[in-house]
């Protein structure tokens, strides 16, 4: 972990956000970061696929090298 947070620093923590916000309010807060951590990953993991990531042959010509499908 970046700022080396234990266990005991992460409850520390939670238990002042509870006080803060109110128990009640907790999976508003928690979702709300989350969402936010998915968007950020998602936007951030998107730019990096652009740039680093050439297209495969497969998907361009639309072969599928999947051998379970039935075949006709």
């Amino acid at each position: 972990m970046p700022f080396n947070l234990g266990p005991v620093e992460l409850l520390l923590i939670l238990v002042i956000v509870a006080m803060l916000f109110g128990v009640g309010k907790l999976p508003e807060v928690f979702g709300a970061v989350g969402k936010g951590l998915r968007e950020f990953r998602k936007e951030a993991g998107m730019e990096g696929d652009k740039k680093t990531q050439a297209p495969k042959s497969s998907e361009q010509s639309g072969v599928s090298g999947d051998s379970s499908a039935p075949q006709a």
